[in-house]
């Protein structure tokens, strides 16, 4: 026996029975929830006559012939919609990404049901219900309880002759707005789904619940000059005289333009459309209003019915629609109100976008989100556009009849079937479409760790060996035109003609810019930039250190992709694969080739460049793997004359590129081991080189190649606040950028050798903080021992240190800058702000405070150090 509400104790009876049979329906596979949905469903299709008779009987409202396809739809549309949609258990599983969507029940609904479709919308939201493994609760219009009531127990006892659980289905039996408001605010209900007037709506928005309901309509439709006049006309009547006007969606005024109004008119009369006289209408808005709101005895009557009420005779028999010419919108005009009956306000335009203005007005006085209509030639996209941008709608459709046509599935079969739309923010609505299985569901997404892939995107040729470079360029033969990129002392020294003979030689023609200076500017690039669009090279040669393979690589940039902002490629990104501003794959017009004749920067493996604005000093570090260069050739012959200072500050830079990627958050597997032989060659072979130079070509050779190393590993896994602090030490005081990492590598080392810090980095590779091991297996690998990780720490400190007296660099920033503490201190609270904001600093395993960048840059001036037994969970105090 079903348990109904007639009295408030009997509603907390039927909610808790609900809720015991949902418990148990939530269990439910996907087969046995798709039996029950198939067998209710079929039994009210079954009883679509009857219920409708019923509901027609027990309203007064709309007609019985049109209710049954009403009926019918609610079930055989909805069934065949769902029927194959997976609404239980795994929707989407991704093994390989650790990624599943699980669907599950939101539990018990509320539905509320109105007076002009009760058992149609009974049926669909049963039906919907049961699809999701809900229950559902109906609180039906008090001139519709019975009907309503009747609906529910037909889909209800075909349900458990299936094998759903009892009481799964509940409805209440004597509804009063105040029990319908007690169902709203049980804490048991959690989701409320509202089709009424808008009163019941803005309850159920009101109750404290989640809601799906639905704003008013007052739907125009638009007949413009270029509409299928016949066929707007019929569509629009079909749709009017359909159950008496009573669906939401259905038309409430025609805004015809001026171009085609009286033939539209007369076809309306030809098709048995009435337009009343001045008269007439006034009689009829009479009857439209009660009280400033829609007249109750007017929804869903017959055009006989309304004739009775407004006192209209009609000589010709009976009109299909009644149809008044009115010119407001607004409260002023009664017929300008949605009115649920045969009953078409029509507005004259002047043309179609006075015509538009008028729809978008009278959706703004009455149907904010819900339906909107144009009939317009389907070739004419500019009115159709139009027309789409304007009305705030969130149906919009095209020569469609809107009764039939919004509930979906019938004039277009991409829109969803349904009797229930959201209208959006627009209509207080938290949904913007036609409410279907989806919004019935909560879905669980279960995510499993998996670390983004990593990549490692080096060229595609790296030649080395002393003697390379003639043997490498000659992989350049079918090549025909070659620019050349460096700076004046290598042309000077006839460093770039050891290039020029090889191309002569291999027939290319070549032309040589050599006006590269440090630090190039926006200025030089376009001065070479200039010259590259007039010879038309299909490849770019840039031979020199850092700064002639940046220019190179900007102005390879900007020649394929002239339009490239600067501002935006210099964007700081969490990945350099998802960052905002995109640049697409270069080597249409040239490939890039990059010689190094320093060892240091690595730029002729990396896809990082800088350049600098010479009228503003700001620097652009410029980063994108579509810069990184097709070849590069590391030939140590040409290192072989580096000046002491140059060879020390170099080797530095390319030890704390080593050291930093070893340790950075993006460190992998293929980097490693580049970076630990790039620190071993360094550490051994370094002194020798600077001391030595080309006395000992061995040792040149290998700090070549361990810069090289160094930039792999740097362009794959990134660097850290070394190099952060390094940037802004440079360009603040002008100190050499190997000189600058130089004074702050031990002290960054020390900061970041903890395994408990008080921030970590955002993306670690790695599961937990392990820099202490990473830095002792740098120990390790490069000879020293030690009994723990700290010592071992140490000693590779100290093994820096050694290093860096051994090339005669300064022990502190104090030392190395000509300014004084004056100077320093002035500056230093600005310098750690953007070092922070440096786009190394992300990389670093241990994130940063600003305090902290502040306390190591004054640590690095003053020579003192921070020691690992210091406590690492506050931030670093500047003495």
């Amino acid at each position: 026996m079903n348990i109904v509400a007639e009295k408030p104790q009997d509603l907390e009876t039927l909610i808790q029975q609900v809720k015991a049979a949902q418990a148990v329906y939530a269990t439910y596979t996907q087969e046995q929830v798709d039996l029950i949905f198939k067998k209710a469903a079929q039994a009210a299709n079954e009883a679509r006559i009857p219920l409708a008779k019923r509901a027609v009987a027990e309203t007064g409202m709309g007609i019985v012939e049109d209710k049954v396809i009403k009926n019918h739809f609610a079930s055989e549309f909805i069934y065949n919609k769902y029927k194959h949609e997976q609404t239980c258990g795994i929707l989407e599983d991704d093994p390989a990404f650790g990624y599943q969507r699980i669907a599950e029940p939101i539990g018990i609904l509320a539905g509320i049901v109105p007076v002009t479709n009760p058992t149609s919308t009974t049926i669909f939201k049963a039906l919907l219900a049961l699809k999701t493994r809900n229950a559902i609760i109906f609180s039906p219009h008090p001139r519709a309880k019975q009907c309503t009531a009747a609906a529910a127990k037909i889909v209800l006892d075909a349900a458990i002759a299936a094998g759903a659980p009892e009481g799964l289905i509940g409805w209440i039996e004597e509804p009063t707005i105040e029990r319908s408001q007690a169902l709203m605010q049980h804490p048991d209900i959690k989701l409320i789904i509202a089709t009424g007037g808008p009163g019941m709506v803005k309850a159920a928005y009101s109750s404290g619940h989640p809601s799906l309901g639905v704003g008013a309509g007052n739907t125009p439709a638009i007949i413009d000059e270029t509409a299928n006049i016949k066929m707007a006309v019929s569509s629009i009547l079909l749709s009017k005289t359909f159950d008496n006007g009573m669906i939401c969606a259905s038309e409430q005024s025609v805004v015809i333009v001026d171009a085609v109004y009286e033939a539209v008119k007369q076809e309306f009369i030809d098709r048995g459309a009435y337009f009343l006289d001045a008269a007439e209408r006034d009689r009829l808005r009479n009857c439209v209003l009660e009280n400033g709101h829609l007249n109750p005895k007017i929804v869903g009557q017959s055009v006989t019915r309304l004739a009775e009420l407004a006192d209209l005779q009609f000589e010709a028999g009976i009109p299909k629609v009644l149809m008044a010419e009115v010119e407001e919108i607004g409260t002023q005009e009664p017929l300008s109100y949605e009115k649920l009956s045969p009953i078409l306000a029509v507005y004259r335009a002047s043309d179609f976008e006075d015509a538009v203005l008028k729809a978008e007005k009278i959706v703004e006085f009455g149907g904010l989100g819900h339906t909107s209509v144009l009939y317009t030639q389907p070739a004419n996209t500019e009115h159709i556009r139009h027309f789409e941008n304007v009305l705030r709608t969130s149906r919009v459709l095209i020569n469609t009849p809107a009764s039939q046509g919004a509930i979906g599935d019938l004039y277009n079969f991409r829109l969803d079937p349904s009797l229930t739309l959201g209208c959006g923010s627009w209509g207080g609505n938290t949904v913007s479409e036609n409410v279907a299985a989806h919004h019935l569901l909560n879905i669980k997404t279960v995510s499993q760790r998996r670390e983004n892939m990593l990549w490692f995107r080096v060229p595609p040729k790296v030649y080395f060996r002393d003697g390379c470079l003639p043997v490498a360029l000659k992989e350049l033969t079918g090549k025909h035109r070659a620019f050349v990129i460096t700076d004046k002392p290598l042309f000077e020294l006839g460093v770039s003609e050891k290039v020029t003979q090889v191309l002569e030689g291999i027939g290319i023609t070549h032309q040589t810019f050599y006006d590269v200076e440090p630090d190039p500017s926006l200025e030089t690039i376009e001065k070479g930039l200039a010259q590259i669009n007039l010879f038309q090279p299909d490849v770019i040669i840039a031979i020199g250190g850092g700064s002639p393979m940046d220019a190179a690589k900007v102005m390879w940039l900007m020649y394929e992709q002239p339009d490239t902002e600067f501002e935006g490629l210099a964007t700081r990104f969490m990945d350099i694969r998802k960052r905002v501003y995109e640049v697409q794959p270069l080597g249409q017009k040239a490939s890039m080739v990059c010689i190094p004749t320093t060892s240091g920067t690595g730029s002729e493996v990396t896809p990082f460049a800088v350049v600098t604005d010479q009228h503003t000093g700001i620097k652009y570090p410029l980063a994108d793997y579509a810069l990184t260069p097709n070849m590069a050739i590391v030939d140590p012959d040409l290192v072989m004359q580096m000046p002491k200072r140059l060879t020390a500050y170099g080797g530095i830079d390319a030890l704390t590129h080593a050291l930093e990627a070893y340790v950075s958050v993006f460190a992998s597997e293929f980097t490693n081991g580049l970076a630990l032989e790039a620190i071993r060659l360094l550490l051994k072979y370094l002194p020798a080189a600077y001391k030595e130079g080309a006395n000992n070509p061995k040792a040149r050779e290998k700090v070549h190649y361990a810069s090289t190393m160094a930039g792999m590993a740097f362009a794959n896994a990134f660097l850290g606040i070394c190099h952060s602090m390094a940037h802004k030490l440079g360009s603040t005081f002008h100190v050499p950028h190997g000189l600058a990492n130089a004074l702050l590598i031990s002290h960054v080392i020390r900061y970041n050798a903890t395994d408990v810090p008080f921030k970590q980095a955002i993306f670690p590779q790695y599961k937990y903080p392990n820099v202490k091991w990473r830095y002792a297996v740098i120990a390790e690998y490069v000879g020293i021992t030690g009994a723990t990780d700290e010592e071992k720490i140490e000693k590779l400190i100290a093994a820096i240190e050694d290093l860096k007296e051994q090339l005669d660099i300064p022990k502190t920033i104090k030392a190395a800058l000509s300014e004084d503490d004056r100077a320093f201190y002035a500056q230093v609270e600005w310098m750690a702000e953007q070092a922070f904001d440096d786009q190394c600093t992300g990389a670093n395993p241990r994130y940063p405070l600003i305090e902290d960048l502040k306390a190591l840059y004054i640590q690095a001036y003053e020579g003192n150090a921070t020691t690992l037994g210091q406590a690492e969970n506050q931030a670093l105090v500047a003495p």
